[in-house]
């Protein structure tokens, strides 16, 4: 791998680490006439186009479903990874070739504002979202309900109850080891663990993806199958299958999971727009489907067919990037992100097919962690904390609802292992 490395650059301004990461510390955005408690809907919808990604507009301008206004609230990162930045951010460059990044040790990597006029803002963007802070440096979703519904009768085809794992092996900030678990002799970056708990025709199905910190080494991913007891690997082409006859697709995870190199990224410009960011504990949760032990209750759904969660939207500074498949037999034509600046989730995704089309819509609710678990407080995760994928087409969607704990006895380094998914499946 071929990297440009420059002398020592000039240390990260100090305004620019502000505005990056605290971006409504001196107020926050405004459209005429939208207020927080308010509702959006087919009669008002029209006045706040400007403030919506196509596919929300789309659903709300057909009655699907309505939209609720919140408060923009801050969702302050852990200070650990903001330091992290301001250490290590000045040196970073883009290599020469696609997908290659000079050496960093964690933070954000680009935290300056991204130039219309940069052809490569697209790849620093989605830099800093492979390096950003989703789910910390480790985190597990126990349990996580997945929901396949017909969105013209709402009917609950099947619900699939997993556990799910991340692990950063580098690029820590904030759970020790840090900045790198070691040994690490693969050169992992992050592994990500999946296991299905129910129904019995599923369980004990596992899936496995290493993703190496050289993003040009293609991804090892493992499936485990229950019924025939044996890890097989995935070919590359297998990551955009339905995965488990869902509507999503496992390059789907987290809004992308993939590599930098597999995409063209195009920065489209910056805008203000509503965003499912919200306060768990201050939702109207479900009380008829899902209840833990301790009292935790999980997102609920309404709307068209029970394809949305019942949630709050905050307007707040976006990012708006446009990813596009390098292989010419990919299933899409190119998605479209909505990244949030502040925490570079990626909490709306609109996906077009083969012929440009509008094709899925990928919603991923983010709740702050001081208004979740107990455990989640002063963590700085945006937590994941419900979704939908909705095949506009099919008429069909899946729903997740979560149970997202950031605690890392729950994901140990040798969960991410192809031994551990044998032992595991027996």
């Amino acid at each position: 791998m071929t990297v440009a490395v420059g002398a020592q650059a000039a240390a990260i301004p100090e305004e620019v680490i502000q505005a990056s990461f605290y971006p409504y510390k001196d107020g926050v955005p405004s459209v005429e006439g939208l207020t927080p408690g308010m509702t959006i809907n087919q009669s008002n919808v029209d006045r706040f186009k400007d403030a919506l990604d196509p596919g929300m507009y789309h659903f709300i301008k057909n009655g699907d479903t309505e939209m609720q206004v919140g408060e923009t609230t801050s969702f302050d990162l852990h200070p650990s990874y903001v330091e992290a930045t301001r250490k290590y951010s000045a040196d970073v460059q883009l290599g020469a070739g696609h997908g290659e990044l000079s050496p960093t040790i964690a933070g954000r990597p680009f935290p300056q504002e991204p130039s219309l006029d940069d052809p490569r803002a697209g790849e620093k963007l989605a830099w800093n979202y492979k390096y950003g802070y989703n789910w910390g440096d480790s985190a597990a979703i126990m349990p996580f309900y997945w929901t396949m519904r017909d969105m013209d009768s709402g009917k609950k085809e099947r619900t699939i109850k997993f556990n799910f794992h991340f692990l950063n092996f580098t690029h820590r900030t904030s759970q020790d080891p840090y900045p790198k678990i070691e040994p690490n002799p693969s050169e992992l970056f992050r592994g990500t663990y999946v296991q299905a708990l129910e129904p019995f025709d599923v369980k004990d199905t596992q899936l496995l993806i290493q993703r190496f910190e050289d993003d040009t080494k293609v991804d090892n991913a493992y499936l485990y199958l229950g019924f025939q007891r044996r890890v097989r690997r995935l070919s590359t082409g297998q990551t955009t299958d339905a995965f488990l006859g869902t509507d999503v697709m496992i390059e789907d995870f987290e809004g992308y999971n993939g590599r930098i190199s597999d995409m063209n990224w195009a920065y489209k410009g910056t805008r203000y727009m509503l965003m499912p960011f919200f306060s768990h504990n201050e939702l109207q949760l479900d009380n008829e489907t899902h209840q833990d032990s301790d009292g935790y209750q999980v997102v609920a759904f309404g709307g068209q067919g029970g394809c949305f969660p019942n949630i709050t939207w905050q307007l707040r500074k976006v990012y708006e990037v446009d990813s596009i498949p390098i292989d010419q037999n990919h299933p899409i034509s190119k998605r479209t992100h909505f990244m949030d600046a502040q925490t570079f989730t990626i909490p709306r995704t609109v996906v077009y097919d083969r012929k440009g089309d509008m094709w899925k819509n990928w919603v991923i609710g983010q709740a702050h962690p001081d208004h979740h678990l107990p455990i989640n407080k002063g963590t700085g995760v945006a937590i994941d904390d419900a979704f939908t994928m909705i095949d506009m087409q099919a008429k069909h969607c899946t729903t997740g609802q979560f149970k997202g704990i950031v605690d890392p006895a729950l994901s140990p380094v040798d969960k991410f292992s192809v031994q551990n998914m044998r032992a595991s499946g027996r």
